[in-house]
């Protein structure tokens, strides 16, 4: 049976590893008893699903040997899971290497749910990405939940009404004042990004176009050209 938190626990892997090291799945990486790796993190305690990019690396090692990075295998994987739950299809663009480096001391750097607007503008354009970027991508939270850790005097609940659907539904409740995260619903205080919000809600096959494309640019934040290709995603080679 098809885990239906998997889209959303894939999505978020994929925004975890390349927000700190750039696309080099080093979000993937075990830690060792000399160091703690990103996944032993605070903000990554959560992570789930880790299984699935060591099913698909395990099937393409007995395909096509050393050929597959991990970095793209999160990559693809997040934009099909994405393309699964309804939302748009995108060309994923291939070549990415594997990272040897992967620290828990670095997702102090990962974008926080009580950030506010200018910190997540500042945060995301140390990344290459703008305004339109930030707001499109912030709608990857039309899948799935949040616990209780990440936001104050609220109850464990969905982030949207369709949780399992990816679709525009998360910028039409955070225009209604129903956002889960402090930084969800203050892209809608803010100018610089409440008309992204609005134009997102009123128009769902522009948030598409608009999450395709950032995504495209995200995946290729800091794509290494002196990696490897990890025989096993959890160890470097």
């Amino acid at each position: 049976m098809f885990d239906t938190k998997v889209p959303a626990r894939i999505l978020r892997m994929f925004f975890h590893d390349c927000f700190i090291r750039g696309c080099d799945a080093s979000v993937l990486l075990d830690s060792t008893p000399q160091n703690q790796a990103e996944k032993d993190g605070p903000p990554n305690i959560s992570l789930r699903a880790f299984y699935v990019i060591d099913d698909a690396k395990t099937k393409l090692e007995s395909t096509c040997p050393a050929t597959v990075s991990c970095a793209d295998i999160i990559t693809v994987a997040a934009r099909d899971v994405v393309a699964m739950s309804g939302g748009p299809y995108w060309n994923v663009l291939k070549g990415r290497k594997d990272g040897r480096v992967s620290k828990a001391s670095e997702t102090i750097n990962l974008p926080a749910p009580t950030f506010n607007v200018s910190t997540l503008i500042q945060s995301f354009s140390k990344r290459g990405l703008g305004v339109k970027d930030l707001v499109a991508l912030s709608g990857g939270h039309t899948l799935g939940f949040s616990h209780c850790s990440s936001f104050e005097a609220r109850l464990r609940q969905f982030l949207d009404s369709t949780a399992s659907t990816f679709d525009n539904n998360y910028y039409k409740q955070v225009v209604a004042r129903k956002g889960v995260f402090g930084s969800d619903q203050a892209l809608f205080s803010d100018y610089r990004t409440r008309w992204f919000v609005e134009s997102f809600a009123n128009d769902q096959s522009l948030f598409f176009r608009e999450f395709a494309a950032s995504m495209v640019k995200l995946g290729n934040v800091g794509v290494m050209e002196d990696g490897e290709v990890r025989l096993n995603c959890r160890v470097v080679n």
